[in-house]
């Protein structure tokens, strides 16, 4: 059976008409703390719980022990006070708010972007503005040079498919970018008498029947030049004369003639030293100036033999293509692999085979219109 112990009740006095309660001791405390401080019951509860994860609360109670419980204020964050308003009062007594104007916030001003340089102008196309010679038919008929406006034979066939590769490949060569290079060819041979210049003359009047091209035709062989007297021009300045003065334009040189597209260069006084201007830096710069401008304008060399001079080897350096003219009854094998050799500066050399009178496939160049050669 549980044993009950009886709850004193607080004894009163009477004094007069008023009745006094004697107040409870202090340290009494409530029922619950009571049983709490006399059964030791605070070791039967659950650990604390941190601080952190206590809730908020207007007011919260915090035991320690069995005697004692603290009671501790939670501080809550106080929002700040509005600022007061300023109330301005107007001249006739009417009280306004103040109208506070917003404030202007100055933005630093941008970096001042300087506008691009202008490209630089691009040069002035060449034009050559020779006088217009005329030229012989009657002595390019009689050398067995195609003649302009002349009847088509199968020496003009043949050459309109020479002239196509070089056309075609000179194309390629300038998508490839090797800019002014491509436009400029350069004919050869290994010795002399090989048909070089002949092959030079006859490919550059090919070329001026273009409609949409012009060729300039220089003669490189500046010991024996033979350009001007296979198509009856008169000597003057020319090439060489531009390397060795730098006061010279070579656009100035330039010869023009009664066909149109055709222009020639000829080679100009000789010199001892041709090979050391050639290997100048200058070379370039007059070589370009040809073509300056001028996409559609395609330079033909006429060279001395590679195999007897010098010129040869080093124009093979300016130039895109290089056609290698070899007699089908006089040049050996051995004399093309030595030219080929020195024109190795030129990555793109051709071989021309010249005066064949036997051909294994049975084909007649220009029989299509009668007139068979």
């Amino acid at each position: 059976m549980t044993k009950h112990s009886k709850i004193r009740v607080p004894k009163t006095k009477i004094e007069g008409e008023e009745a006094v309660v004697s107040e409870p001791k202090k340290d009494a405390g409530t029922l619950i703390e009571r049983v709490v401080r006399n059964y030791d019951l605070v070791q039967l509860s659950s650990p604390p719980i941190p601080e952190n994860l206590i809730p908020p609360v207007a007011k919260r109670r915090r035991y320690t022990r069995a005697s004692d419980v603290v009671e501790e204020a939670v501080v809550t964050p106080v929002e700040p006070a509005p600022q007061p308003v300023h109330i301005a009062a107007s001249p006739a007594g009417e009280v306004r708010p103040e109208v506070v104007e917003p404030e202007v916030i100055q933005v630093a001003p941008a970096a001042e972007v300087t506008a691009p340089t202008a490209l630089a102008p691009l040069p002035e196309p060449v034009r050559f503005t020779g006088e217009a010679h005329r030229i012989n038919r009657n002595h390019l008929r009689e050398q067995g040079l195609i003649v302009p406006e002349g009847t088509v034979t199968g020496l003009l066939e043949e050459f309109r498919i020479v002239k196509r590769q070089l056309l075609l490949h000179a194309s390629q060569l300038a998508q490839q970018g090797m800019g002014s290079a491509a436009q400029r060819v350069l004919v050869c041979s290994p010795h002399s008498g090989e048909g070089k210049t002949y092959t030079s003359v006859n490919l550059a009047l090919a070329i001026a029947a273009e409609k949409e091209t012009e060729v300039l035709l220089v003669d490189a062989d500046f010991a024996k030049p033979s350009v001007l007297s296979s198509l009856g021009l008169p000597g003057g300045p020319g090439l060489m004369d531009a390397l060795a003065n730098p006061e010279i334009d070579v656009v100035d040189c330039v010869i023009g003639t009664d066909i149109p597209g055709l222009w020639v260069l000829p080679a100009g006084n000789a010199t001892t030293s041709d090979s050391e201007y050639l290997s100048s830096s200058r070379t370039r710069q007059v070589l370009d100036r040809l073509t300056q401008g001028a996409p559609n304008r395609f330079v033909i060399f006429d060279s001395p033999p590679a195999l007897a001079a010098s010129p040869a080897a080093e124009l093979a350096k300016y130039v895109g293509q290089a056609v290698l003219v070899a007699r089908a009854d006089r040049t050996g094998q051995g004399a093309l692999e030595d030219a080929i050799s020195l024109l190795s500066a030129c990555l793109n050399i051709q071989l021309l085979l010249n005066a064949v009178h036997f051909s294994p496939s049975g084909r007649r160049f220009g029989s299509y219109y009668g007139y068979g050669g």
